[in-house]
């Protein structure tokens, strides 16, 4: 197989991972975030953990999968961005971390005041990764502040750690992260009106609705926004050559980001599809079908990351301080022959993989009420 098809299935194949990570572990986050506020009632947002306990640490295995797809597939991106987003990656962890002790030692004790502390946990843990996913993809659009010297060796251009963690939240990246979250609290609602009943399904309803419009707007504020800063273009860059970031030559184009679209007029479906999922969701949960609702969520969440991905391509990491440096799908990949064994490894696992994801949902469909809640009080959750 030829090297510069490998690059192009292993950029389809990272971003298919993302696009898993935000829908399957995306619900349970939307979840975990609206749990507060849906759940009026200790049976009711017990209920409401119970729809996505038996699999939100199945789910996680999207974000470590991806994570080791980027290192593996681009390790030149890998190194870059736990670099220079340390700061950012780290609070995403450590509000990750948070999920599982919320998870497991929230129904231990029955204080009302110990169990309160513990769904406020689950919602930081919840609501703040997908904040910040979507802030480090805003910067990303935006260009990250490194460069590599004459020896490739990569170097930080930010002016101190602290100061370059605060210098990612400009107000386009905030946009950005409002997407995310708002995304994954839609499609958590959305979730949450699929395997719940009564006035506890109908608030879920509202918040799926109200979400939904405001990832919406704030996409189409996004589309706006980009056609007004700054983008790339690369010249002197070879599908098929050994990866050598500094090789090309990359401008730096007011509106770029946008070219895509004018050169692949087909691109367009992923922002369509972004928009056409959320508005049919809303239309679908409004009729009570919700389970097609659900499907149309996810939908426009992987029309939102697939026209990020779309916009940007071949670019995958750019720099805001040389362009040149910028890491591209055709100048940040491993060797043809890893990706070509990485690729073998995918086609036998991933099939396995979700066979038994699809097998878990099915054993776990179905209505929770607080009368079953009540019925089980002393199981685990």
């Amino acid at each position: 197989m030829e090297y510069a098809i490998l690059r192009v299935i292993w950029w389809v194949l990272v971003g298919v991972l993302l696009i898993g990570l935000m829908v399957m572990d995306g619900h349970d986050m939307g979840v975990g975030t609206l749990s507060p506020f849906v759940g009026k009632t200790d049976s009711e947002r017990r209920a409401a953990i119970n729809s996505v306990a038996p699999h939100w640490d199945g789910n996680q295995v999207w974000f470590i999968t991806a994570g080791g797809a980027v290192f593996a597939a681009w390790p030149l991106v890998y190194a870059a961005s736990f670099s220079m987003l340390y700061i950012a990656i780290l609070a995403v962890l450590w509000t990750l971390f948070l999920r599982a002790p919320a998870f497991d030692y929230r129904s231990k004790i029955a204080n009302p005041t110990w169990r309160s502390t513990w769904d406020w946990v689950l919602f930081v843990g919840s609501a703040v990764p997908p904040l910040l996913f979507g802030v480090a993809f805003g910067n990303v659009l935006l260009g990250i502040p490194f460069h590599y010297d004459d020896s490739m060796r990569l170097v930080s251009d930010a002016s101190n750690p602290i100061m370059g963690f605060l210098a990612l939240l400009s107000p386009f990246a905030i946009l950005c992260g409002l997407v995310a979250f708002s995304m994954t609290a839609a499609h958590g609602g959305v979730y949450l009106t699929l395997r719940t009943e009564g006035a506890m399904q109908a608030r879920a309803r509202k918040a799926a609705t109200v979400f939904s419009l405001i990832a919406i707007v704030c996409f189409a504020v996004g589309g706006f926004w980009v056609g007004h800063i700054n983008g790339y273009v690369a010249s002197n860059l070879s599908p098929i050559a050994q990866s050598d970031p500094l090789a090309k030559s990359v401008q730096i184009v007011q509106g770029a980001w946008l070219n895509n679209y004018h050169e692949y007029v087909w691109f367009a479906i992923a922002p369509i599809l972004g928009f056409a999922g959320l508005i049919l969701s809303i239309v679908f949960n409004s009729k009570g079908k919700s389970g097609v609702a659900f499907i149309f969520s996810g939908a426009g969440m992987a029309g939102i990351i697939l026209t990020a991905g779309m916009s940007m391509f071949p670019f995958i990491l750019p720099s805001s301080t040389d362009p040149r440096s910028s890491l591209t799908a055709w100048d940040a990949t491993s060797s043809e022959h890893t990706l070509l064994l990485m690729l073998v490894a995918a086609i036998i696992f991933t099939p396995i993989v979700l066979t038994y994801t699809s097998w878990v949902y099915k054993i776990m469909r179905g209505k929770l009420t607080t009368a079953r809640i009540e019925e089980n009080s002393n199981s685990m959750y």
